[in-house]
């Protein structure tokens, strides 16, 4: 398994990017702890840090397919470096300023949530550049879903850290000037600075005019939708079975499961269209959901997390291969940042409708969430099959591609060729 993984990061840049983007990103994965973390430490209200972690969350929803667009229009370094100057800058003037004047935090964070950089999308749009051959490409996908669980499980971490060792505002400026670090290692690459996106046909719509993509947005706000429901229905969960401490176990059960899973997924190639694939993978994750209703003892509980979580990052790689196929002609880190949203907004999604479920219900209810989103996200996978489907003009090399793991690229993933 790890063999696979090594020989991806032994190529040139790919370790650089891969580590690189990660470390940029860690301000946007920490900023709701972060957020909280700070706005109690000043004194505030939970519903207030609650309120300022949501108005960032919006913001960066927001400005992820923006400046996506921009990255295809004018290049990954004259958007991506000055994208995190700006979102450090505006989280510095909320750590300073502080929750007194109101109106200037809202402002702050707001601002610091629409300019967080499309790393995340960027990435993605130079694997193809970067790796030599189709299938080590896919492994790339694997690995960067792999390596999101990885920081979301470690970032919280070193925010607590930091907060504990010097202050709430010093996790803020800390953690946003280690993310303008990471980005500026990325953009100074060059791969980041050779990348150029293939010309694109004038639309206002952008990414969103192809119907595939669209239909993959649909199926992963379910998904984000059910991922975000988990957390408000364990938070229930452990409030009587033990507290803070059992509700991280799930957490860590469900990260874990995704790890594994992740890198289970990655280790061999696949063949057959990934269409077929994604469905199977999302009908499986929908089920593994189902047994967190039985709600058993703390530790049988994190099993029942680790097992809800395996088949989430093999889910989400295979719709990365499905974005790269289905973005229009130079629009391909626009087409993944409207991934990231979409799953960002359904997380919120998931966390207000989970809210009223459980207190009506109890957590019971609440775990009954995700395994309906994960249905009604597998309903969209099968209504929309046959647009899904490889597009036409690329179904005769996306077979040889699966059928031939170690040829080289075709120009259908070159960045400068997306017909």
């Amino acid at each position: 398994m790890a063999t696979g993984y090594l020989e991806i990061l032994r190529v040139r840049h790919a370790a650089r990017l891969l580590v690189g983007t990660l470390v940029g990103r860690l301000p946007n994965a920490t900023a709701a702890i972060a957020i909280v973390l700070f706005v109690r430490a000043e004194g505030g209200s939970y519903s207030l840090a609650g309120a300022l972690a949501a108005v960032y969350g919006v913001a960066n929803a927001v400005g992820q397919p923006v400046l996506g667009r921009l990255v295809d229009l004018r290049g990954q370094p004259r958007v991506q470096l000055p994208a995190a100057v700006l979102s450090a800058l505006a989280m510095a003037v909320f750590a300073f300023a502080g929750i007194g004047p109101l109106p200037l935090a809202y402002a702050a964070v707001a601002a610091a949530g629409l300019f967080t950089p499309p790393l995340e999308g960027g990435l993605r749009a130079l694997w193809a550049t970067v790796l030599p051959k189709e299938n080590h490409v896919h492994r790339a996908y694997a690995l960067d879903a792999v390596a999101q669980e990885v920081m979301f499980t470690v970032g919280p971490l070193l925010v607590t850290v930091c907060a504990a060792l010097w202050s709430a505002q010093a996790a803020l400026l800390v953690l946003n000037a280690v993310g303008v670090l990471g980005a500026l290692s990325v953009v100074v690459s060059a791969p980041s600075r050779a990348w150029r996106s293939a010309p694109r046909e004038a639309h206002w719509l952008g990414a969103l005019r192809s119907p595939g993509l669209l239909a993959l947005l649909a199926a992963f706000l379910f998904i984000g939708m059910a991922l975000g429901s988990i957390t408000v229905a364990a938070v229930s969960y452990g409030d009587d079975n033990g507290g803070d401490v059992v509700y991280g176990w799930l957490m860590a059960g469900l990260g874990f499961g995704a790890l594994v899973g992740g890198l289970a997924y990655g280790a061999r190639g696949w063949r057959g269209e990934p269409g077929r694939r994604l469905r199977v993978l999302v009908a499986l994750l929908a089920v593994c959901y189902l047994p967190l209703m039985l709600m058993p003892g703390p530790v049988a509980m994190t099993l029942l997390a680790a097992l809800a979580g395996v088949f989430l990052a093999p889910a989400i790689a295979c719709a990365f291969v499905l974005v790269d196929r289905h973005a229009p002609r130079g629009t391909v880190t626009e087409a993944f940042s409207w991934l990231v949203t979409t799953f960002t907004v359904g997380a919120s999604a998931g966390t207000g409708v989970a809210g009223p479920v459980v207190e009506a219900g109890g957590a019971l209810w609440g775990f009954a969430v995700p395994g309906a989103a994960g249905g009604v996200s597998l309903l969209v996978l099968i209504a929309t099959r046959r647009v899904i489907a490889v597009p036409v003009g690329r179904a005769v090399v996306a077979a040889r591609s699966e059928n031939d793991p170690n040829r080289a690229l075709e120009p259908r993933f070159s960045s400068e060729d997306r017909a």
